[in-house]
């Protein structure tokens, strides 16, 4: 029987990641950011990744890393949830690794991405599903040509891993390609539109197993980010509707908002366990199919349901720019359609257990 309650070295990761989220990730910067040029917290990134060791902690030692696994990953995605904290981390530390690690001959690169000294950006769009088609780039004589569009984090990616017609996986330098920013519903991790012109590329191996993993493990893994945003919304929605008084009492104490609120934690109470469960089978590599699916059929409408009611539980004062919620119900919002809708992973969960559709 798989023990999924978080053990002693999970909890002391998260309250060590919640520590440096609250100096660097606090809800009035995080604003500020999203109405400057550069979104993107990259004092965060390197503190998270230098200091804490944290974007190795899927890669082996002997290859560079830390040797976790996709649970303590877990944890820090939760956090990153939690602040809606503007890093490359599911992008860089996950999905970009993951594609590295099925191409065994690479090292140096693997290496750098798990020090944290160069960010990664698989360059393939956020919307596509683990096993779904994806757009490739022309390969010839030796250069890629093609635009590839909504790369999330193509902004500050020092390497794009970018899939060809030929069935590789190439290694491009952000510097020979030419980045364009697109309108992004989510102002934390934007998005943008990738256009090479002969651009140099480096094979790195196979393109459909290596993507396949990597976007299997971003959605199994976005579960736990999206666990990070549901708790957040709740907590504050409760802590707020404890404080507002309203005919004199609390209106915490209506009971309307009263089943409302519960509800709500029971969808989250649920949303933990399957998040935990995608989490811990990436780490054992059992049921990992299905564990996956369940898990992102499932968190979208939760996340965004979560969000929905701390904005209207607020009231007048959710509406505003300067309270956080926005950021929360965008990401929540942005993250429903990444690496598979809800219903495309119902879809595939009904095919990996033979449910035939009615």
């Amino acid at each position: 029987m798989t023990d999924l309650l978080y053990s002693e070295e999970e909890e002391a990761l998260r309250a060590a990641v919640r520590d440096l989220l609250s100096d660097h990730c606090d809800a009035p910067g995080v604003i500020a950011r999203t109405e400057s040029g550069t979104p993107h917290d990259l004092a965060a990134w390197k503190a998270l990744a230098d200091g804490m060791g944290l974007a190795g902690l899927l890669v082996p030692e002997d290859r560079g890393g830390q040797g976790a696994t996709h649970r303590e990953a877990a944890v820090v995605l939760e956090e990153l949830g939690r602040a809606v904290a503007p890093v490359p981390y599911l992008t860089s530390a996950v999905v970009a690794t993951e594609a590295l690690l099925a191409c065994d001959a690479e090292g140096g690169l693997l290496a750098e991405l798990a020090s944290g000294r160069r960010i990664g950006a698989l360059a393939v769009a956020l919307n596509v599903a683990p096993g779904g088609a994806y757009k490739v780039v022309r390969h010839e004589d030796g250069a890629l040509h093609g635009e590839l569009t909504a790369i999330a984090d193509a902004a500050v990616a020092d390497v794009l891993l970018v899939p060809a017609d030929d069935g590789g996986l190439y290694a491009v330098d952000a510097d020979a390609v030419t980045v364009t920013p697109q309108a992004s519903l989510d102002l934390t991790r934007p998005v943008a539109t990738v256009t090479l012109d002969g651009a140099p590329g480096r094979l790195l191996g196979d393109a459909e197993p290596a993507v396949r993993r990597a976007l299997r493990t971003g959605a199994g893994l976005l579960a736990s980010e999206q666990l990070g945003l549901a708790e957040w919304t709740l907590t504050e929605t409760v802590r707020y509707l404890k404080e507002r008084k309203q005919f004199n009492r609390p209106v915490g104490g209506f009971q309307a908002l009263k089943h409302r609120l519960a509800q709500l934690w029971l969808e989250v109470v649920n949303l933990r366990a399957a998040a935990r469960n995608a989490a811990d089978a990436l780490s054992t590599g059992e049921d990992v199919d299905v564990a996956v699916a369940v898990a992102q059929a499932y968190a979208a409408p939760v996340a965004v349901h979560a969000a929905e009611e701390a904005l209207q539980l607020h009231a007048g004062i959710g509406m505003t720019w300067e309270h956080p919620v926005h950021l929360y119900l965008k990401r929540a919002k942005a993250d429903s359609i990444a690496y598979g809708t809800a219903g495309a992973h119902r879809e595939a969960l009904a095919e990996t257990i033979d449910l035939p559709a009615p």
